[in-house]
Parts: C-alpha cells; sequence; structure tokens
C-alpha cells in the first residue's frame, strides 16, 4: 500500500497536461479549476480524497475525474462536486457515484446548500473521433439549426441517441465504434424497438422503485470524513454513532465528530467531545423528550427540532442548570446534532446591553461598604471617559459639572446618600472634548438595619439629543409665535387697506345718469387679499368714469400694486388725460416697478358722456363687457390691448358704442367665469346665457351671480359691475 502522503499527492494531481491543454483548447477547466473561483480562498475541503476510480482501459486521466467536499462561499457552508470531462457518457461509476452520494447526505444532514458541477466534455469528443462529426452545439440566438455531418454510409441512429449515451458503473461509458453494434441497420433495428416512438413500452407508466428494489446502501461515512465538514461549520454540531446492545436496541451513542466551536455546559469543547458517551457524560438525558427525539430521528429519519429545556450538571460540587434547543438530522446511520445554548443569565446580559445601547443609558454601583464603584461600558462612553482610568470618583464628579449645576446636583447627592432615598435628576456635565452633555441620573439606595446606606445603584442616560431636540422644538414655538403676530398685525392692515380701496364689497350708485351695482367678492379675507378692484366716479365734466381690474398674485404687495393703479388712473382720469394716454403710463409704471413679482395685471377702463349717450372703452389684456339689449347678450368686440407690465412699447386703442335706453351692461373680472377643468370659452357661454336669462330682473347683478357663483368651488376673486342705463 502507498505511504498516506503520496496517495495525498496522487488525489491532489489533476490530468495529465497533454489532456489539461485539450480540455483548455475547448473553453472548458478541469473539476477542480471549475470550483475554485465560487468557493472563498482555503475553504475547500475534499472528502475521500484517497478514494479512486476503478474501471479499466480509459488511461489515467478518467482515475480522479470528480471533486467532492466542503467548503465556504461568503463564510456560509457549503458542499460541493464537481466533474470534468474525465466523467464519460455523464456516468461516474461507483465509487464515485458513492462519494456524490455521500456529500449529498452531508448537505441535507446539516441544512446546507448542494452545489453540482458538470462536463461531458470527455464523451463529446471520442464520440467526434470515433464516428467523424461534428457533436451538434446549441445554435446561436436567432439562427436556424446547425448543420451536422454523419458518418458517410451510415443509414441508422445517430450516435447521440439517448440510449447510445447509457454506461455502467466502473464499465466503460463509451463503447468504441462496431463493438456494440452501433451505426447501421442494427442501430436502425434499436431504434425500431422499445425505445423508439411506435413502442407501446415508450409510453406506459413505469412502476415506481419500493425499498425492495433498492440496491445495497453505499458504505456509511467515516468518522473522518464527517469531521473533516464539521470543521468547516460555525457553531456547537456533532456526530452521534448509535451504540446497540445484545438485542439490537439503542443502549446509547457515542460522540465521533464534533465541530472546533462545539461547547458543552461543562465547559468542554470540540475534540474534547470526541469520543464521549452521551448517557455517561449526560445522564440525566435518558428518558427525556431529547432521548426519545434521538431515537426517533434514528428510526424514520425525520428531523428534530426540540423545544428548549433545562438540563443541571454538577461540576466541582456547584451545580450548573443551562437551557438549550436542539436539532438533530439522520446522516449515514448516525445522527448529527446541532444547539444553541439559553442559559438565562446570557439572555438577560444580551437584553441588557441591547436596552443600554438602545436608550444610550449605563447601569452604575457603588458599594459603600468596600467603597468599590462599577460601572458599564455604555456609562464610560456617557462620560466620554478612558475605561482605563476606571470609574469617576464622586470627589472628581463636580470638576466635570457645569457650575450653575452644581448647587442642585448636591442636592440630589445629599438627598441619596444622607437621607437615603432615591432620585431622578438631570445635569449638565462638560467631556474631555469641550463637549456640552445633558446627562440624567436615577438612582436609589439600599440600606442596612439601621437604616444607613451601603449600595448605591442606578443608570446614567445621555439626553443631550432630547434636549437639544426639545430647544429645536422651542425655538419652533417661538419663531411660531412670532410669524402669527406678524401675520395677525399684516391681516390687521391688509384689511384696512381694502376698506380704504374699496369700502363697501357691494353697493349702488346714480352716476350721470347711469345706475351702478358692485359686487366684490374675495376668495379670502385679511392678509391673502386679492389684486381685484374697481373705481366708479363722477368726472368734473359730469361724464362718468367705470374701472375694472386684477392684479397677478394675492397679499399686501398685491393691494399696494392695486391702489398704486386705481389712484394713478382716478388721477390721471380727472385731469382729462386721453383713456389710452393713462393706460400707456400705467404701463411704464408697472414695468418700472421694483417688485417686479407684482408687475402686471389686467384693466379695462371706460367714460361714459350723458349728454351723447356715447361709452368709450379701453382695455389692457381684460376680457370683453358684455351688453344686454333687448333680451340679446352679446360680448363687445375688443380694441387692441396688452396687459399692463408685459412690454415697453405696447398700443392702446379705444372703442366707442352708444348706449340706449333698456341696455345693461356688465364688466367683470374672470373669477367669475372661470371654472376647474373647463375652457374660459365655456365659462363665457355661460355666463351670456345666464345674463340674457337674468340679467334684466329688479336685482340683475344679484340674480347673476347667485345662479354663478357656488362658494364652496371658486377659485379666485370676484370683482363685478353691473350698469343699467
Amino acid at each position: 500500500m502507498a505511504e498516506p502522503h503520496v496517495l495525498r499527492e496522487r488525489g491532489l494531481a489533476g490530468p495529465g497536461e497533454r489532456a489539461t491543454g485539450a480540455q483548455h483548447a475547448e473553453g472548458e477547466l478541469t473539476a477542480r479549476e471549475r470550483s475554485g473561483p465560487l468557493l472563498d480562498r482555503g475553504s475547500f475541503s475534499e472528502v475521500e480524497q484517497s478514494r479512486r476510480h476503478r474501471a479499466q482501459g480509459f488511461g489515467p486521466e478518467a482515475k480522479k475525474p470528480c471533486t467532492n467536499g466542503a467548503a465556504t462561499v461568503e463564510g456560509r457552508a457549503v458542499f460541493v462536486y464537481a466533474h470534468d470531462f474525465r466523467i464519460l457518457g455523464g456516468a461516474p461509476g461507483e465509487v464515485h457515484a458513492t462519494k456524490i452520494h455521500e456529500v449529498m447526505g452531508m448537505a441535507i444532514a446539516v441544512g446546507a446548500p448542494l452545489v453540482s458541477l458538470k462536463d461531458a466534455a470527455g464523451v463529446r469528443r471520442r464520440l467526434e473521433r470515433a464516428h467523424g462529426f461534428r457533436a451538434p452545439r446549441p445554435a446561436p440566438t436567432g439562427t436556424g439549426p446547425v448543420t451536422e455531418r454523419r458518418p458517410s454510409g451510415s443509414t441508422g441512429a445517430h450516435p447521440w441517441d439517448a440510449r447510445s449515451m447509457t454506461g455502467s458503473r466502473d464499465e466503460s461509458d463509451v463503447p468504441e465504434p462496431g463493438r456494440n453494434g452501433f451505426g447501421g441497420a442494427a442501430a436502425l433495428s434499436r431504434a425500431a424497438g422499445e425505445g423508439s416512438v411506435f413502442s407501446s413500452s415508450r409510453y406506459v407508466a413505469r412502476r415506481q422503485p419500493t425499498a425492495a428494489d433498492a440496491g445495497p446502501r453505499p458504505p456509511a461515512l467515516t468518522a473522518s470524513a464527517v469531521q473533516e465538514v464539521l470543521d468547516g461549520l460555525p457553531g456547537s454540531a456533532i456526530f452521534l454513532v448509535p451504540l446497540t446492545g445484545a438485542d439490537g436496541e439503542v443502549q446509547d451513542f457515542r460522540i465521533a465528530a464534533a465541530s472546533p466551536d462545539a461547547l458543552d455546559v461543562g465547559g468542554r469543547r470540540g475534540k474534547e467531545l470526541v469520543g464521549l458517551s452521551v448517557l455517561e457524560t449526560y445522564p440525566s438525558v435518558l428518558g427525556t423528550a431529547l432521548w426519545r427525539g434521538y431515537l426517533d430521528v434514528l428510526e424514520h429519519g425525520v428531523r428534530y427540532e426540540g423545544e428548549p429545556f433545562a438540563y443541571e450538571e454538577v461540576l466541582a460540587g456547584i451545580p450548573r442548570l443551562s437551557r438549550f434547543t436542539v436539532h438533530a438530522n439522520a446522516c449515514q446511520g448516525g445522527l448529527i446534532v446541532s444547539w444553541v445554548r439559553l442559559d438565562s443569565g446570557e439572555r438577560e446580559q444580551r437584553r441588557l446591553e441591547v436596552m443600554q445601547r438602545l436608550g444610550n443609558m449605563g447601569w452604575a454601583n457603588w458599594d459603600l461598604v468596600r467603597d468599590a464603584i462599577t460601572w458599564s461600558e455604555q456609562v464610560y462612553d456617557i462620560f466620554a471617559r478612558d475605561p482605563s482610568l476606571g470609574p469617576m470618583t464622586l470627589e472628581e464628579l463636580p470638576a466635570h459639572v457645569l457650575t450653575e449645576d452644581l448647587p442642585a446636583l448636591a442636592g440630589q447627592v445629599r438627598r441619596l446618600l444622607g437621607d437615603g432615598q432615591a432620585i431622578d435628576h438631570t445635569f449638565r456635565i462638560t467631556t474631555p472634548h469641550g463637549e456640552v452633555r445633558h446627562l440624567r441620573i436615577v438612582a436609589e439606595a439600599e440600606a442596612d438595619a439601621h437604616g444607613s446606606p451601603v449600595e448605591v445603584h442606578g443608570f446614567f442616560q445621555d439626553m443631550t439629543a432630547v434636549q437639544r431636540a426639545k430647544e429645536q422644538l422651542l425655538e419652533r414655538d417661538r419663531t411660531a409665535v412670532a410669524q402669527q403676530e406678524t401675520l395677525t398685525a399684516e391681516r390687521v392692515l391688509a384689511a384696512r387697506l381694502q376698506h380704504a380701496l374699496l369700502p363697501l364689497p357691494q353697493q349702488s350708485l346714480r352716476l350721470a345718469g347711469l345706475t351702478v351695482d358692485v359686487a366684490y367678492q374675495p376668495l379670502q379675507q385679511g392678509i391673502n387679499v386679492g389684486g381685484d378692484w374697481y373705481s366708479a366716479i363722477e368726472l368734473p365734466d359730469g361724464s362718468a368714469l367705470l374701472v375694472v381690474g386684477d392684479v397677478a398674485g394675492h397679499g399686501l404687495d398685491a393691494v399696494a400694486t392695486m391702489a398704486q393703479l386705481r389712484f394713478t388712473a382716478k388721477g390721471m382720469a380727472i385731469t382729462g388725460t386721453p383713456l389710452a394716454t393713462i393706460l400707456a403710463r400705467l404701463n411704464t409704471l408697472l414695468w418700472h416697478s421694483a417688485d417686479r413679482a407684482y408687475s402686471t395685471a389686467t384693466m379695462i377702463m371706460c367714460r361714459y358722456e350723458p349728454s351723447s349717450g356715447i361709452l368709450t372703452w379701453v382695455q389692457a389684456g381684460h376680457l370683453p363687457p358684455l351688453l344686454l339689449r333687448d333680451g340679446e347678450a352679446r360680448y363687445l368686440p375688443s380694441p387692441r390691448g396688452v396687459l399692463l407690465g408685459a412690454t415697453t412699447a405696447p398700443r392702446y386703442d379705444s372703442s366707442a358704442i352708444r348706449l340706449l335706453p333698456g341696455d345693461h351692461l356688465l364688466f367683470f373680472t374672470d373669477g367669475l367665469v372661470e371654472a376647474p377643468g373647463e375652457l374660459l370659452d365655456d365659462g363665457l357661454d355661460r355666463l351670456a346665457r345666464t345674463v340674457a336669462e337674468r340679467g334684466a330682473g329688479p336685482r340683475p347683478l344679484g340674480d347673476v351671480l347667485d345662479a354663478l357663483v357656488d362658494p364652496a368651488t371658486r377659485r379666485d376673486d370676484i370683482c363685478v359691475l353691473h350698469v343699467g342705463v
């Protein structure tokens, strides 16, 4: 028998240089090369490395075509087996099939992923050499099938017939041509036989194999093979081998392999567990649900997941109680057992650590008898103190507390240590880095029989983030109050401006023989008053001036622009300035306004002379007036005019119409006709129909507004001026 190191070298050796070169020329890798990039570097551990193929007649390259074992991928345990071109026809043979079966069993037993990497290049090349044709390969995407060349004189089945690729264990996977009648008439007769399209046996449902049909089970895993697998697993896991009595019943289990991190209640770890008997080491397990679970898994192969249970072991005369959860899986006649220790003390410690971290707090204890102070790690972080300095003494504390907080903190210390009363107090410290932190201390004292404190325990909590959040909220509250006061003042000012500019929201006037009704309905009150406005006055020459305008935007700035336009237009009209000239000068005024955000406006302005009944009017981007005469409503043609503030060189023309007794004329802003999701023309048509129906009644303006305005849906200010002759 060869020396172990020789066998190992053979196991690690790949195929010959010539065979490997041919494999690389095909763009393929060997089994070991293929699995390498997938696995973590240095983590692969091969199972049954020395076992070799027993097939004869294929040369040395067919001796080890499979690589099987355990490894990790990104730290996670996996099992892997890889074929290469030396697997001829896809049949690995008994030895390597057994190894693959063992790896599969290991993966199932521990619940780890199984990776399979296969290559049938060997059979492809052998068939190509034997039959002189190019083996079929998948056609490129979007092209037709690849043309094949058959051997000359061949009229039989294609050598790639599935039946021709069937191999037996430890025998030649692909026969040499002529040995078994491949090709020609023999292949044709074979194709017409049992496996052909016309064979009924091809369509009859096959009988499912039963346990009686199964052949002999593969050899059980050796302890060394299992140990190789467990060496790559984290946590606590062992392999148990059953020990049976004379009657064949399981009497005990022996630990045959253990993971390196396996740790039992007695502190035994890894290899120290190997060889121990379960009942001799843990006698109280007998008869428990765990023991019955082991036997059930061994008999039925069903995975066991035990409920947490307590186990007590006496070490050095001291009883130790621990809690565990255990999982068990059947594996090649034995059990793979894994467990997690759930000691209550450890759980509580973990919970305490999590609570301190999430709450940004840490516990502290002061034994007044021994004068020993203990801090948790979190307290050192709270005080930004180097743990090597140890806990801060009471004498050191004042040097870190802000001076203004010292008197109150001193009173709390006297209450805790002098009177033995519990405290809950917040104070500020300065860290060694100069940062001011807000800390909370909650503590209580335990007293002796005489009522004197002997121990103090409590916790510190860093409240800096909470305090900063409170300060930010207070600052926001102060800002909000200041803004509220500003808004209130602006509302008052806006209301005063509104009343100064538009004294009455609705009124009726007699001007130069005309009846003028006015309605002004802002969308919002107070600071958000809009820019709609009107003016109706009698000029010194006895004529009437009627104006309706709409400034872009809302608020105080819009009101200011509205006032500027209203009073400027009124002043120029009183001096006799032509209407078109007034609009041109108002445009220049807005164009040079300091606040361009509110520098555009629409406007319609007219002058009525009672002696002639002539109404002359101009407009700057405004909607035309609506005339109701003899029951028919129509819009007057608009003269040229662009909105105010839009351009430096506008042109404004005027238009004139003679009003007749009984005529009604309506001036309005766009809020009267605009509606969400509707075209402006539709709104204008609706207004014309409504005026034709209701505009000649006893209260024409009120009837029209009642019919058109819905306070719940309107989106803009409304200003309407009705003129009756």
